[in-house]
């Protein structure tokens, strides 16, 4: 069941958006050659206590899960694509970082993620960073009143194919509000004019995954967590949640 917000309960989540947008902002600012995830989780978590929110991260165990989640942060490093579980791991020179991260303020969720290069960066990360960034906008551009989800699924797709990256098979974005996962799922590809009709008051997270080497696979590492392609290339994920309004997308994590 899809529940449409008020544009109060729009600006409520705006409000938490801003406390993801300012952890994602300050752990990007931290991130450096020698910094561990550790680290860096460190720097989010600091983010929420000062704001006086919440981590729908911590703790969280769907059904596919050994273990809860034990951080704030998703830190994916090179071929890890999302569900990195932190670690000492520091970072080195050149490596491929992504970061998501979600904030609970007052009862309504945010949901954001970010893809950088620490250090030196390899032209063909930026390209696939680019890329990622490039998806994202272009769903979020068809995310208005009177397209459907489908729309959304092919701005996405129809960019990450064209740059002949690939798209983990079976994940994408989806509602988002008092929980962090709420109908309805929103694809990285598909069929334009198909699926559910965008109404003001939706709320989204949009959040292409990009595959470097072109395939579609993936597997889970030994942590139960971690997603990782098949052929070793590197991923890049981008994510905002977004409204749906009658003035157009409203994005609630803009950095």
């Amino acid at each position: 069941m899809v529940e449409l917000k008020t544009d109060t309960s729009i600006d409520a989540m705006y409000e938490a958006g801003q406390v993801v947008a300012q952890a994602l902002t300050a752990v990007r600012e931290a991130a450096g050659v020698g910094i561990s995830l550790l680290e860096l989780d460190e720097v989010a978590h600091q983010v929420l206590r000062d704001a006086g929110a919440g981590s729908p991260f911590l703790g969280y165990r769907p059904s596919f899960a050994p273990v809860p989640f034990p951080a704030v942060i998703c830190a994916s490093v090179n071929d890890a694509i999302v569900h990195g579980i932190p670690t000492g791991y520091r970072l080195r020179d050149g490596d491929l970082v992504s970061i998501d991260f979600g904030a609970e303020l007052g009862g309504w969720v945010g949901d954001s993620a970010i893809s950088f290069v620490v250090g030196t960066p390899r032209p063909a990360d930026l390209h696939l960073v680019e890329t990622a960034e490039r998806a994202l906008a272009a769903g979020i551009e068809a995310a208005v009143v009177g397209n459907r989800i489908g729309d959304i699924a092919h701005a996405i797709g129809t960019v990450c194919r064209a740059a002949g990256y690939g798209i983990p098979d079976g994940f994408g974005g989806h509602g988002i509000g008092r929980r962090m996962h709420e109908d309805p799922p929103v694809p990285n590809e598909g069929r334009p004019a198909r699926g559910l009709p965008l109404r003001h008051g939706m709320a989204l997270a949009i959040e292409p995954m990009l595959i470097a080497g072109g395939t579609d696979e993936y597997h889970a590492a030994a942590d139960g967590w971690t997603l990782r392609t098949n052929d070793g290339t590197r991923a890049a994920h981008a994510e905002h949640t977004v409204a749906i309004t009658d003035a157009g997308p409203r994005i609630l994590t803009a950095r």
